[in-house]
């Protein structure tokens, strides 16, 4: 079992990060542009570590699969940004921000990561306000804030309901200018299909232009990878379609560990599924929280009126409604985290008392907040999130509640990573969402553009300088060295193996029947006999995909469908490690609930005695993977039992 040095400074924990930058090895201006950087994910955490670096002075390439880094799926993030500024004077402070999100990860996050997280969010907002983020602002134009989800304070900021747009265009602003001025260097449209790893470090990847389908290859020093997370195993998912694992899965099978697969995040707020020819899920934002409350009927009778469409929602008496997280959670009501709030929605539904066509949704109500405040308000709030509701239902948010059901999210699992943000292949680093390092079990909302933009503006501009002040005497190598040609011929064996099946299914047929298989034993509840019978699924699905899947078109021209069979090979892959790991964690913590470990009351039950470490697998062979733990430790909180009510 191999050593997991996480690099954490010693001393007290509030001066760790600011030792280790007084320390830190740096890279010089002028050696700075002897090294090249390859960044693969156009995101927040890959465009603003991009910009920054190229600003710094580094030679940088960056990669995305779309056709600009303006569709980057960070976009799709709508509520807001989490900073301690405590600009509404509520009580918040660098050290409460830090605490929220290691609560809301159920213990299971690493200390240090965490509060550098919380340590380095004001500059974020800073950051962003300069470069002309249009954040919501108060009456006499101080910036506004609202409340999101296990936080008894408002510290997130927002630009209405898209503020994981503008943020992107901040970054876009930054990233576009670096590409002016030559220091960084754009590749759209290119897939990354493998790394090339020389003499034990990462040293380039092999990428598929996917227009004309040829390989190309690109040396770096470093390699950073800012890739997403990989929700879509579930198929129907809040990510966008072409979110995938194929980028971190490559990695993970050159040596970098997978850490904590199974703490995936079922969002509480999205529109319910309304048919079998769907292929995603929409996330209404968790802000909508703050000023909807969510409720059922408290009689099935009424419940399965509505189901037969003889009722309406505004036909239910008041007294006849169950605000269930306000009567569950009174603290926190319908803030509380999103892990919480999704079992509590599943619980009501299974017990009879379910919404909407399929009985699998619950009401979103803004009749007491228009009242209370005006819909002029509410429409200045969340206008943009009521539209798209609209559009979608058919059916005026305004006047009747939405309907919202969980679905798939967030991966707060990922590439392992350590103080540094380095895998453990040397050279490699991953950021935002592709690594695992700051949620824990669960993810706070607000915190996820969060960490991309820390990530990418705030650590890694620092952190990577630590390792390539050690190769500043490395010159740019060849492409034609045989790691390069065995890296290549690898992606081509696998490329026309996919093209030689030639069978009668489509991509996206093993895709949905995967997600099937993972949402309905892998998902928002598990236990032992149907995580072992996920996996048995898995392997057969995995073999009858090699076998039976059809892929038109050829290789070496813009094909879509050879895009997703690659990714959805991953996935097939990817399902197994996740069911496995949830296999090994005979716990209940976050967003990983296993039924056989409850409280009374039906919350999460830890077993910190066994299981507080972080999850970290290695790689052997197709199906095979070695446990290797962190041990996770805290100094500076309490660890207890996670109460919200």
């Amino acid at each position: 079992m191999a050593e997991l040095n996480a690099k954490i400074p010693s001393g007290p924990l509030a001066g760790k990060w600011t030792q280790y930058k007084d320390h830190q090895n740096l890279v010089n201006p002028t050696n700075k542009r002897k090294l090249d950087i390859i960044v693969i994910g156009t995101g927040l955490g890959g465009a603003s570590a991009a910009a920054s670096l190229g600003e710094m002075g580094f030679n940088v390439k960056i990669f995305c699969y779309q056709d600009s880094p303006r569709r980057a799926h960070s976009i799709a993030a709508q509520g807001g940004i989490n900073a301690a500024k405590n600009y509404p004077n509520d009580g918040d402070s660098i050290y409460r921000l830090f605490y929220d999100t290691i609560k809301g990860g159920d213990y299971r996050s690493r200390e240090s990561n965490v509060y550098r997280l919380a340590e380095v969010s004001n500059n974020i907002i800073d950051q962003c306000v300069a470069q002309g983020v249009p954040f919501a602002r108060e009456y006499g134009g101080s910036l506004e804030n609202r409340s999101f989800g296990g936080a008894l304070v408002s510290r997130t900021f927002f630009a209405r309901g898209q503020t994981g747009q503008q943020l992107l265009l901040g970054a876009y602003g930054a990233l576009s200018r670096q590409l002016k001025l030559g220091t960084v260097k754009l590749f759209n449209r290119h897939e990354m299909q493998d790394l090339v790893i020389i003499e034990g470090k990462a040293r380039g990847i092999i990428a598929r232009d996917l227009v004309n389908g040829k390989l190309e290859r690109h040396f770096g020093h470093a390699v950073v990878f800012a890739t997403g997370g990989y929700g879509n195993v579930f198929y129907l998912s809040t990510n966008a379609m072409g979110s995938n694992v194929s980028a971190c899965w490559q990695v993970f099978k050159k040596g970098a560990y997978f850490a904590n697969p199974c703490f995936t995040q079922i969002h509480p707020t999205c529109i319910p599924v309304h048919g079998d020819y769907q292929s995603k899920l929409t996330l209404m934002s968790e802000s909508l929280r703050n000023d909807g409350r969510i409720w059922v009927p408290k009689s099935k009778e009424d419940a399965e009126k509505h189901r037969k469409r003889l009722i309406k929602a505004k036909d239910i008496k008041e007294e006849d409604r169950d605000y269930y997280l306000e009567r569950r959670y009174p603290a926190y009501g319908n803030l509380v985290p999103r892990d919480v709030a999704s079992r509590a929605a599943k619980e009501r539904c299974d017990a009879g008392h379910g919404v909407g066509d399929t009985g699998l949704a619950v009401f979103l109500d803004f009749e007491e907040s228009i009242k209370r405040l005006g819909k002029h308000v509410i429409e200045e709030r969340y206008g943009n999130l009521f539209q798209m509701y609209e559009k979608i239902m058919d059916e005026n948010p305004y006047e009747n509640p939405m309907l919202i059901y969980p679905a798939a999210h967030y991966a707060m699992g990922g590439i392992w990573v350590d103080y540094e943000l380095m895998t453990t292949i040397p050279g490699l680093y991953a950021l935002g969402e592709a690594n695992f390092s700051d949620h824990g079990a669960n993810r706070l909302g607000a915190s996820a553009l969060m960490q991309g933009l820390a990530d990418g503006y705030f650590v890694l501009p620092y952190t990577i300088q630590n390792y390539l002040a050690g190769e500043i005497r490395i010159p740019r190598m060849a492409t034609d060295k045989p790691e390069f040609e065995e890296a290549e011929k690898r992606v081509k064996d696998r490329i026309r193996q996919l093209m030689e099946v030639k069978g009668n299914k489509s991509v996206d047929h093993f895709h949905k029947e995967l997600g099937k298989i993972m949402w309905e034993y892998v998902g928002m509840a598990r236990n032992e006999a149907g995580l072992k019978k996920a996996i048995e699924l898995i392997r057969a699905l995995r073999a009858e995909f090699w076998k039976d899947v059809r892929i038109p078109g050829s290789a070496d021209e813009l094909n879509p469908e050879l895009e997703k069979a690659g990714r959805v090979a991953d996935f097939l892959e990817m399902g197994e490690l996740l069911a496995f790991d949830a296999l090994n964690r005979n716990e209940s913590c976050g967003g990983h609930f296993r039924e056989e470990y409850q409280t009374n009351e039906g919350e999460c039950l830890r077993n910190d005695q066994d299981y507080m470490y972080v999850a970290a697998w290695e790689y052997l062979k197709e199906g095979e993977f070695q446990l290797h733990k962190e041990p996770l430790k805290y100094e500076e909180i309490e660890v207890k039992q996670r109460i919200y009510k």
